[in-house]
């Protein structure tokens, strides 16, 4: 019964509408009050989960990718990729999927690179006689590459999930060779389409205008290097590389690109502590939440119906995999890490599954229902821009979802496509 309170009034005011985040603190508050622990014990975690310090990293990366989004990074990333591929047959969708990948280890955000990215390359791929709801798909297939490589917040919040005993620095560098064998899965794809419906290709960019497009577009590639070479080096932590981030592309949007201008930072600033303040009130009740969940015994109960179930970790994963895929469909990512991680936590180490490739596993697997109706917010924002209806989308993007799948199981099972880099360049 105590369990049902928890978990079924959860489940009944998400249903009614109300904001997942505070979902999970009334499901706490109406725990606490049953089971007649003092509601004081519940606050203190709701403000002890929001206090850590290496939380700082979460608004660092969201600020910095908001100020390359609105800087003209996007831009001239894409302008830069199409000097490598946008002379193939179906070039600008390689170019879209590559500036996905090289946004992606800037903005963090799935959302904000389909936003960033789909802004400039989905009315482009239009006006070069690419299908309306294809250019669309390839935006929103692409945009699932940034959740997998730094400053990926979703990885910051997966480590507190766990109770910070995750290094965030592992969880970066182990989403790194995911993220590229994605990005080069769904290149494999275009090419086969575009080949197929024959569609257009660009022209050979002239070397002194490919000169120029790279050196304009180097100033924001060092961001990248700022993130991925300050944790590397040991110079930064996570938090601190994020933090010198923000504040060297600050430097390069407003003196060195200028397209943003002075008057647009209070917008920028608002919209950027208006998403802060979401994902820390999920956080600060989740926290709450899993501390009911461990009171009632919630991990351990899990843990002995998934070992009776099957004793072979790979079954396991199987039936995670199919569990996520489907939950993934009707929450966002960061709630479903805050609410399953504690869950499957004890689990995994009952099965001897490391918690950094377990990570990997949820968030690109979760990363998928982003790109999923009925809730999928990349998709809604992707359609929004293309001005395509969701319906149309879901109609069209099943053959986009093959490389992702085959990828979610190539990272399922070979453990070393998420473990080997960070064991190389940390241990």
């Amino acid at each position: 019964m105590d369990i049902f309170i928890l978990i079924g009034s959860f489940t009944i005011v998400c249903l009614l509408g109300m904001p997942v985040g505070y979902a999970l603190g009334l499901a706490a508050i109406l725990a606490a009050l049953w089971t007649g622990i003092p509601l004081e014990a519940v606050m203190l975690k709701v403000s002890g989960g929001m206090s850590s310090f290496s939380l700082l990293a979460i608004p660092f990366c969201i600020l910095c990718g908001a100020i390359m989004a609105v800087g003209g990074m996007a831009e001239r990333l894409v302008n830069l990729a199409k000097v490598f591929v946008g002379f193939i047959r179906g070039g600008m969708a390689l170019v879209n999927i590559l500036a996905s990948t090289m946004f992606g280890c800037i903005s963090g955000s799935s959302v904000a690179d389909t936003a960033a990215v789909g802004s400039v390359m989905i009315p482009q791929m239009i006006k070069n006689g690419y299908p309306r709801l294809f250019a669309v798909n390839v935006t929103i297939s692409g945009s699932l590459q940034p959740l997998l490589v730094p400053p990926s917040h979703n990885m910051i919040i997966y480590s507190i999930a766990a109770g910070g005993t995750i290094s965030v620095a592992h969880l970066f560098m182990g989403g790194i060779i995911p993220a590229l064998l994605l990005g080069l899965s769904l290149i494999i794809l275009v090419l086969i389409i575009s080949y197929r419906n024959n569609y257009p290709k660009g022209e050979i960019v002239p070397l002194r205008k490919a000169l120029k497009t790279a050196f304009d577009a180097i100033w924001g590639l060092i961001t990248i290097a700022i993130i991925l070479g300050g944790i590397l080096s040991g110079v930064f932590t996570p938090t601190e590389s994020a933090a010198v981030a923000c504040i060297y592309a600050f430097c390069v949007t407003m003196f060195i690109y200028r397209d943003c201008k002075w008057s647009d930072l209070p917008k920028l600033i608002a919209r950027v502590i208006r998403t802060v303040g979401m994902v820390m009130i999920m956080i600060g009740f989740s926290i709450a939440f899993g501390y009911m969940m461990a009171i009632m015994r919630v991990p351990a109960i899990a843990t002995q119906f998934f070992v009776d179930i099957s004793s072979d970790k790979y079954m396991f994963l199987l039936w995670v995999n199919i569990l996520l895929l489907a939950l993934g469909t009707f929450m966002d990512l960061a709630p479903m890490l805050l609410i399953c991680t504690p869950i499957f936590l004890p689990v995994i180490k009952t099965f001897g599954i490391d918690p950094v490739h377990f990570g990997i596993i949820m968030i690109l697997n979760l990363g998928i229902g982003l790109l999923t109706p009925p809730v999928g917010p990349t998709m809604v924002v992707g359609c929004a821009i293309g001005k395509v209806s969701m319906e149309a989308v879901s109609r069209t993007i099943l053959v986009f979802y093959i490389p992702m799948l085959i990828v979610l199981a190539l990272v399922t099972y070979i453990p070393e496509l998420s473990l080997w880099l960070p064991r190389v360049l940390l241990d």
